[in-house]
C-alpha cells in the first residue's frame, strides 16, 4: 500500500532527534502537515527526547524497533556512521508498506534497501541548516522501489521548510557539496567580516546587521533578477572603485579557487561516506 501524497501520515516517525530533526518537523507542524499526536520520535539522549516532547508535543521512544512498527512514513535522522546499527535493528519491525525518507549524507538507497531486505520504498534527502527558520533547501532523489506518489510525499513535508529539488540519485554527492555544507561556506565570509570589523572600525553589532542584510539582500537580487552573478558583480565593480580593490585581493588570494577546492573535497567526502 503506498501512502496518497496529499494525505498526512497516520502514523511518522523520526528516527534520531537532532538539530536537522527538529527543524522539520517543527516546519511541517507549523504548516499543519500533521498532528503531534501522530508523531513518534526516538533517540538516546534523554535531554533530546524531553525537549521534543515539550516543545512540539509529540511522543517519544528510546526503543527504534517498537517506534517504526505501525509507521507509514519513517524518516531516518541519525548520522551517516550510526546508519548500518540502525537499519539492522529496524530490520524486522519496519512495515512493509512504509515510506522511508533518509536525510543522511552520503548513504545510497541501495544500501538501505540492501540492510532492511526485501523492496522497501526509500527516498533518499539532502537538507540544509536554513531548514531550521523555514529557509532551507531539500534534494530529494527516488531509490529502485519509489514511486511518484512517494516523491510527492517527500516534497510535501519537507517543502514545509524550505524550497524542495528533484535530482537523480548519482547527484547526491554533489548537492551535498553544494547545499548541504553550503551553509558553513557564507558562515565562514560573514565570520571573516566580522574579525576585521573593529579594525575597520566598525562595531559587532553594526558589522553584523549590515554584513547579513547584505547576503540576503545579494541573495535576493540573484534570485528575483535571475541574472549570472558574474554579471551582478561587474554591476557593482567600478573602474578604480572600492569594490575593485577589494575583488582584486580576492582574485591574488586565489579564493575562487579555492572555494572550488572546498566544494570538490566536500563532494569526495560525500562518495566515501557513500562507500562506507
Amino acid at each position: 500500500m503506498t501512502m496518497k501524497a496529499d494525505r498526512a501520515p497516520s502514523r511518522l516517525v523520526f528516527v534520531g532527534a537532532g538539530n536537522m530533526a527538529e527543524a522539520l518537523l517543527g516546519g511541517l507542524l507549523r504548516a499543519g502537515l500533521c498532528p503531534p499526536d501522530r508523531v513518534v520520535v526516538t533517540d538516546l539522549l534523554p535531554e533530546r527526547l524531553d525537549l521534543f516532547a515539550s516543545r512540539f508535543g509529540v511522543t517519544t521512544s528510546a526503543d527504534n524497533a517498537e517506534a517504526v512498527r505501525g509507521a507509514d512514513v519513517v524518516v531516518l535522522a541519525v548520522k551517516p556512521q550510526s546508519m548500518d546499527a540502525l537499519l539492522a535493528e529496524l530490520r524486522e519491525s519496519l512495515p512493509q508498506e512504509a515510506l522511508v525518507i533518509s536525510i543522511a549524507a552520503g548513504i545510497p538507497t541501495q544500501r538501505i534497501e540492501a540492510a532492511l531486505g526485501g523492496a522497501p520504498r526509500v527516498v533518499r534527502a539532502m537538507p540544509n541548516t536554513p531548514c531550521l527558520v523555514g529557509a532551507g533547501v531539500s534534494a530529494i532523489a527516488p531509490g529502485a522501489a519509489a514511486t511518484e506518489a512517494d516523491l510527492r510525499c517527500a516534497e510535501r513535508l519537507l517543502r514545509a521548510s524550505g524550497a524542495v529539488v528533484r535530482v537523480p540519485e548519482q547527484k547526491m554527492d554533489a548537492v551535498t557539496a553544494v547545499s548541504g555544507s553550503g551553509p558553513a561556506y557564507f558562515f565562514y565570509f560573514i565570520e571573516a567580516i566580522l574579525t576585521v570589523a573593529e579594525e575597520i572600525d566598525l562595531d559587532q553589532e553594526t558589522a553584523r546587521t549590515l554584513a547579513v542584510a547584505t547576503m540576503e539582500g545579494a541573495a535576493r537580487l540573484l534570485r528575483e533578477t535571475g541574472l549570472p552573478p558574474d554579471e551582478l558583480r561587474r554591476r557593482v565593480t567600478s573602474k578604480g572603485g572600492t569594490t575593485e580593490a577589494a575583488i582584486g585581493v580576492l582574485e591574488e588570494r586565489h579564493v575562487s579557487a579555492s572555494l572550488q577546492d572546498a566544494v570538490i573535497a566536500a563532494k569526495c567526502r560525500s562518495q566515501a561516506l557513500s562507500r562506507g
